[in-house]
């Protein structure tokens, strides 16, 4: 994983220095991809089953809520065969606001046939068979294998969610190269018939819950969340009973991340000032008032990063680390690691970022993959002449680190998954930088 603040001292020779990070910017024409947007209505891998209506609730008020983002997220070179998407909302109540619940992101995704995935519901069904004879399994899949790959919509052109992107190096990260054969069936390991002697059939369901674990239940062991059932299902309303929604800008635009040699870090600063009472009224004592502030090392560099390409809507690095807007919020202190500049975050050994709550379908970890910017706001409030409006600095957004799909969704339909959103509010009287709400 690429160290953004070094980059630069590659090379002092290099006038700019290019990062994995793929910026994505907003435009009115939808270009080769209408699928990866900002506002509009969601757009559903399978129209006839879309998800519960009650995932794009608030948890606060309960109201259905707008779509901010929509991105084709599929990944060739990481999950083969994945048909996947990313949604994010928001609660338009005012009274809502900064609160826990009223943003929100969903991860679709549709598994070919013959695809490798991590299959809950497989690993249920195998569990669940009666004991008789049968071929010794095959040797589990190296999980690095499992994890990386995935299928394009409509072919290789089609699954690209910038369809622009001018990176002539793409970087290991890139989600959108196409794969030269998406559903290859792997090839089956050498099979050795055993014979296994039959269980009785007086079994008890004690001695079948004494049976090991499968890999994807210990992991849930160690998951206190990860037995949290699905949501009912729930109709969505009619489309006129339904918000407005934002107007639509396209992110067709991308390229990755370029930035001017990294200036020096600008330290904690403590700025004291001394007054002198000259008014001569009074003629009382000489008054001293000190004044300190303090800045917030994470934001500056938040805002020396997005002022090197200002228009940037959303940042994209799947496994990558998100660029924090603050270190003293919730997000930030559960994300900051402890580096010396304090600002940057912690990749666990196993890729999922260390702050993030882990997957509750699987028990597996997340990582980052997206987060949006204050300049996104500026596109989706084009039209509103109301200065109230959106007030986040920055929407991190953390998924399954594995991809896995939705308990009881079998190969070949459409799973729907609820995902983190990590929400850095702007702070009250501030100037969001790059362009957003001021």
């Amino acid at each position: 994983m690429a160290n953004y603040d070094s980059d630069s001292s590659a090379g002092e020779e290099e006038e700019f220095t290019e990062t994995n990070v793929l910026l994505g910017y907003a435009s009115q024409d939808p270009g080769d991809d209408s699928i990866s947007r900002l506002g509009g209505r969601p757009e559903w891998l399978d129209a006839e089953t879309p998800p519960s209506a009650a995932l794009a609730k608030c948890n606060i008020c309960k109201n259905l809520m707008v779509l901010l983002l929509q991105l084709n997220a599929e990944l060739p070179d990481r999950f083969p065969g994945h048909e996947r998407r990313l949604y994010v909302f928001a609660c338009q109540k005012k009274s809502c606001r900064r609160r826990d619940g009223s943003i929100r992101a969903l991860r679709t995704l549709r598994v070919a046939p013959g695809s490798k995935v991590t299959s809950l519901n497989s690993e249920k069904k195998k569990k669940e068979e009666k004991p008789k004879p049968k071929e010794e399994p095959k040797p589990p899949t190296k999980l690095g294998e499992t994890l990386f790959g995935a299928k394009t919509l409509g072919g290789a052109t089609g699954a690209n969610p910038f369809a622009t992107s001018t990176s002539s190096t793409p970087a290991p990260s890139n989600p959108f190269a196409s794969p030269s054969n998406p559903f290859s069936t792997p090839q089956p390991a050498a099979e050795v018939p055993k014979v296994v002697e039959p269980e009785p059939d007086t079994k008890t369901d004690k001695e079948a819950e004494a049976l090991p674990k499968t890999f994807a239940e210990t992991l849930s062991l160690n998951n206190p969340q990860a037995n949290v059932p699905q949501p009912p299902t729930e109709p969505w309303p009619l489309e006129s009973l339904q918000p407005k929604p934002y107007p639509i800008s396209y992110l067709s635009e991308a390229e990755y991340e370029t930035l001017d040699p990294t200036p020096p870090p600008v330290p904690q600063a403590t700025m004291k000032m001394d007054v002198d009472d000259n008014s001569g009224s009074g003629g009382g004592k000489e008054d001293k008032e000190v004044f300190e502030s303090t800045m917030d090392a994470a934001f500056q560099r938040f805002a020396d990063r997005l002022a090197q390409n200002p228009e940037q809507s959303i940042r994209y690095e799947f496994g990558g680390m998100p660029l924090l807007y603050s270190k003293t919020d919730a997000v930030g202190k559960a994300l900051a690691a402890s580096q010396p500049d304090g600002v940057g975050v912690t990749v666990t050994s196993g890729g999922g970022v260390k702050g993030m709550p882990r997957c509750p379908n699987c028990g597996g970890p997340r990582t980052f993959e997206v987060q949006l910017c204050p300049h996104a706001i500026t596109e989706l409030e084009a039209e509103e002449l109301s200065l109230e409006g959106m007030d986040w600095g920055t929407i991190i957004v953390g998924v399954c680190e594995r991809d896995c799909q939705a308990r009881g969704v079998d190969e070949g339909q459409v799973g729907y998954l609820e995902e983190w959103a990590g929400v850095q509010w702007e702070e009250i009287g501030s100037a969001a930088p790059g362009g957003g709400r001021r």
